[in-house]
């Protein structure tokens, strides 16, 4: 049998399926989660730098290092479990571990990651997340709302708290979406006993994925509204610039320059908002896609994490798209003056051009009038002398024969011009 050949990229493909695995985790425990970017050009970071980062904490903890080239990896740290993730713009960090603290998101459990090695961190916080993971409480096999409302007016503030069943009442879970003292948003899950592991993990992962996209989605929100500033000016000038388009050509060719300088801050704009728009989008998707996947229903008449984010956090992406869909009508409208002016102008030149060209007619004709001139001149100057030399000629002869030297220039005359005129038109006429 003839072995067949493999794409040199089929495993490594392949591979991206099985990429990110979910933790594993037990109930209850603790998880923290972190997200770290650089403040600027997080697309472009040297990753080197992350995984020197990651190194020096497996190294504390004696644990095995990735593939150079990893862009995921599991340990154990002490007593924790670490799992951490280089995406495109972040570098992302949970680490879990068995049993509650006895404090409700007790800020130390982020204990896991030494100060001095956040200090040295390759980048700023996007978002932090402490998870407290226990068992659900029930009554008669079934969950004890009540008791498990109580908690969460506890932790959480009313006015924000969604709250779901999710995948067929496997668990509950709970958050405000808001930033503690401590800096971390806190996120309580309660689990159904019948829930496995690999399960919790996936919800786990699920949640975090949520909470980085929707904090990473709300970047385009900054840039937008930094974009809808710029564009406020730029949109008085275009309008400005238009209505004077009705100007002459030397207005019209000053207008266009002024029309350039616009549709080039526009292009600025847009080069640099481009990339910061689409991840919006990309992100807005992937957040819809995990919440969809939890296949939420209704806890105790409280809104669902889909209805939280339709209320607080679509507006935003909606204004993301406006302001991208603004940037785009601009150019659009800076392009279609942009050709109505160079029409203009183009026109206008056309018809100095057109100007020009009659004037140099006028001009031609007068010269060939003049040229006409000059040459009746020439044959009467050329004549003048001609007549004499053929006189002096022929005033001998004309003496032999009893005609007087008058007699003789008066027959010479009309011959002598008639020849010359000849002579001159036969010349021009080989010039032509």
């Amino acid at each position: 049998m003839t072995p067949l050949h493999d794409h040199p990229l089929r495993y490594a493909l392949t591979n991206e399926l099985h990429a990110r695995p979910s933790p594993v985790i037990p109930v209850p425990s603790t998880a923290v989660f972190m997200a770290l970017k650089p403040a600027q050009d997080a697309v472009a970071r040297d990753r080197g730098r992350d995984r020197a980062h990651l190194f020096d904490l497996l190294d504390r903890h004696g644990a095995a290092h990735p593939a150079p080239d990893a862009t995921h990896h599991a340990a154990e740290v002490g007593r924790h479990g670490l799992k951490w993730e280089n995406h495109t713009e972040v570098t992302t960090w949970m680490a879990f571990s068995d049993g509650l603290t006895e404090r409700p998101f007790d800020p130390a459990s982020f204990d896991v990651f030494p100060t001095d090695w956040l200090a040295a961190a390759p980048g700023v916080r996007i978002t932090s997340i402490l998870f407290r993971i226990e068992e659900m409480p029930l009554r008669d096999g079934q969950c004890d709302c009540a008791a498990l409302g109580r908690r969460l007016e506890e932790w959480f503030v009313a006015e924000s708290l969604a709250s779901s069943c999710v995948l067929d009442e496997a668990a509950v879970l709970a958050s405000d979406f808001r930033i503690d003292p401590a800096g971390h948003i806190r996120m309580a899950v309660f689990v159904h006993p019948n829930t496995g592991k690999r399960r919790v993990g996936r919800i786990i992962q699920r949640l975090c994925e949520i909470e980085m996209y929707r904090a990473m989605a709300m970047l385009g929100l900054a840039r937008a509204r930094k974009v809808n500033a710029e564009m406020g000016a730029l949109d008085r000038r275009l309008a400005d610039l238009q209505a004077e388009m009705s100007g002459g050509a030397g207005h019209a060719e000053q207008v266009l320059n002024n029309l350039m300088t616009v549709s080039a801050e526009l292009e600025r704009l847009e080069m640099a908002s481009s990339f910061r728009f689409g991840a919006t989008r990309a992100y807005e998707a992937i957040v819809h896609d995990r919440i969809e996947v939890l296949r939420e229903t209704r806890f105790e008449g409280r809104q669902t994490l889909a209805e939280f984010m339709r209320r607080r956090w679509d507006p935003a992406m909606r204004t993301v798209k406006a302001a991208e869909a603004r940037l785009a009508l601009l150019s659009e409208r800076a392009m279609r003056a942009g050709r109505l002016l160079s029409t203009q102008v183009e026109v206008a030149r056309s018809a100095q051009n057109q100007e020009i060209l009659q004037s140099m007619d006028r001009r031609a004709d007068l010269q060939l009038r003049l040229q006409h001139t000059v040459e009746g001149l020439s044959v009467v100057a050329i004549s003048y002398y001609a007549v004499g030399l053929v006189s002096n000629v022929l005033a001998p002869l004309g003496e032999a024969v009893g005609v007087g030297k008058t007699g003789v220039y008066a027959g010479v005359t009309p011959l002598v011009v008639l020849a010359v005129w000849w002579a001159l038109r036969r010349i021009r006429a080989r010039l032509h």
